[in-house]
């Protein structure tokens, strides 16, 4: 009986160990750098947004070419999932009463998750390099919509549809997306020392994005709306993982596939609607608490799932 007890508590440890106390680590010497260095989390952040991450991108699509059924099954995926944690958050604060400039900040922390800082390397620690294409497909599509769709929620109708479209062509990593599926589709050469640029670059990025994880995290303040909060934190950790178990299902994405989405899809909220909450007047406490909390608590969930995923690969 001991035995049966003690092996799931090992498989725990040792995934926590292996995947996730990494990620802590590193995030956590981020945190510490902007708490006794006061590092910019603005300028940090620009450098990750517009040169590692679409590098990063660009470099592993190159790597690992997935067909366009394997990318389209990830991206309907990805929409799906976007989509109906939208309507049940949506559902539950109306029922709960939320106040408007809460509402939005929950939908925009339950919608998207943290799948770049936070999902990349723990995709690639878990599941390795090669599921890194279907997670980056995911990160990609999960920045299309937050981006596109998430502005529009925050904009609360002060943007229109078209200012939303227009912003999406500010976006770099969509141009290396767009610029990765043209070489791949036509077989171009890529140029030695562009290659060796990118790989360069992409061995950077994971641990930058980490620091600025890290870094961003300690930005936190205390918020006073606990509905909202625990509405948020539950539905990303709690409710992401079992609608994505059904998505995956339905779409027929098994394997290491499967694993690779499903940890994106559990991920804690994303930490780049903090600059959502700046720029559109939401409750920025809110928003920074949800972010912070579900981060915190993320390994809890996060840690059994890899487990599970590890047994039903």
């Amino acid at each position: 009986m001991s035995e049966q007890i003690n092996m799931p508590i090992n498989d725990l440890l040792s995934v926590f160990a292996n995947n996730i106390l990494p990620i802590i680590l590193l995030s956590g010497a981020g945190f510490a750098l902007a708490k006794l260095l006061h590092v910019d989390s603005r300028s940090l952040g620009r450098v990750v947004f517009y040169v590692f991450s679409p590098i990063l991108i660009f470099d592993l699509l190159l790597e690992n070419q997935l067909n366009f059924q394997e990318a389209g099954s990830v991206i309907l995926f990805t929409i799906s999932i976007v989509t109906i944690m939208g309507l049940i958050t949506f559902l539950l604060g109306s029922f709960l009463k939320l106040e408007r400039h809460a509402l939005t900040a929950v939908l925009v922390t339950t919608m998207f998750a943290n799948t770049g800082n936070y999902g990349l390397p723990l995709v690639s620690f878990a599941f390795g390099a090669d599921a890194l294409s279907y997670a980056a497909v995911y990160f990609v599509t999960t920045t299309f919509l937050f981006f596109s769709v998430g502005v529009f929620i925050a904009s609360l109708g002060h943007m229109s549809i078209k200012q939303a479209a227009l912003g999406l062509f500010k976006i770099p990593t969509l141009y290396a997306v767009l610029l990765a599926v043209v070489i791949n589709f036509f077989q171009i050469e890529v140029p030695t020392p562009v290659l060796r640029t990118a790989e360069l670059a992409a061995g950077g990025s994971i641990p930058l994005m980490l620091i600025l994880l890290g870094v961003e995290l300690s930005r936190v303040e205390v918020a006073s709306n606990l509905r909202a909060l625990q509405l948020s934190v539950g539905l990303r950790l709690l409710a992401a993982p079992l609608i994505g178990l059904i998505l995956a299902a339905l779409f027929g994405i098994t394997g290491m596939p499967r694993g690779a989405v499903l940890t994106q899809a559990s991920m804690p909220s994303i930490v780049s609607s903090t600059v959502l909450a700046t720029e559109y007047q939401l409750d920025s406490k809110l928003v920074t608490a949800i972010i912070f909390i579900s981060t915190l608590l993320s390994p809890l969930t996060l840690t059994p799932l890899l487990v599970f995923l590890g047994a039903h690969g």
